[in-house]
């Protein structure tokens, strides 16, 4: 219970701005959309879709549950499991994921393979919003409306939420690629091209959890066949 001599809490006005603008104007599910792994040399690229109904938003339970969260990046491994587990665990929070895997980024490309991703992530909402707020830069793939934000993470806290989601899930992926392939050590980088990694790479070579289309894993193998 609160102290009533301490302040209440309530939500950053500015990372609802978006949010406030698109609701005005009588749209009114909408989901905030972010990526991870765009990066790393190995694994999949996930996307996550978050829907915060408004009114929930605007009740003392969100400014409580949500005080804090803001880009993923921009929060300790502690604090995002703590968000992760307040946006699963809520019912008037709607989630949705897409996963990209390896094979296919090679296919298409990181960067087609990120959108596909962002529409999976929104065909998984158990509803369908009426507007999409998306971190980055245009996407061509949502079958409604949407708005893109460079720096969204940061600015609209309903693309904070889904790169608090799509980080999270994709780092326990990547933790259970570990126990597959030990000797990346995937558990620790999650496949971003640090030192570990790419010394790693070049001793073992790449596994099929590797983009071939990224330069250190189509030199890694070149090598491994020498």
């Amino acid at each position: 219970m609160q102290n009533s001599e301490e302040k209440p809490l309530s939500l950053d006005q500015s990372l609802l701005f978006f949010e406030k603008k698109y609701w005005s104007e009588n749209y009114a599910l909408i989901a905030g959309v972010d990526e991870a792994g765009r990066g790393p040399l190995a694994g999949p690229v996930v996307a996550a879709a978050v829907i915060l109904e408004r009114n929930f938003i605007e009740s003392g339970d969100a400014a409580e549950l949500l005080d804090g969260l803001t880009d993923s990046k921009k929060l300790s491994a502690k604090k995002r499991a703590k968000f992760f587990s307040v946006l699963m665990g809520e019912p008037h929070i709607k989630i949705g994921v897409g996963l990209v895997d390896s094979e296919t980024i090679d296919e298409i490309n990181i960067l087609q393979a990120t959108h596909n991703a962002m529409a999976l992530a929104v065909a998984d909402l158990p509803v369908k919003p009426d507007f999409v707020l998306v971190d980055g830069l245009p996407v061509k793939t949502f079958p409604c409306e949407s708005k893109s934000i460079v720096g969204g993470d940061s600015k609209s806290l309903s693309i904070a939420a889904a790169s608090v989601i799509a980080k999270v899930v994709r780092d326990e992926h990547m933790v259970v690629l570990d126990q597959k392939y030990p000797q990346y050590h995937f558990a620790k980088h999650k496949g971003y091209g640090t030192q570990l990694h790419v010394e790693a790479l070049f001793e073992f070579g790449p596994c099929p959890e590797h983009r071939y289309s990224f330069r250190p894993v189509r030199e890694a193998e070149a090598m491994s066949r020498l």
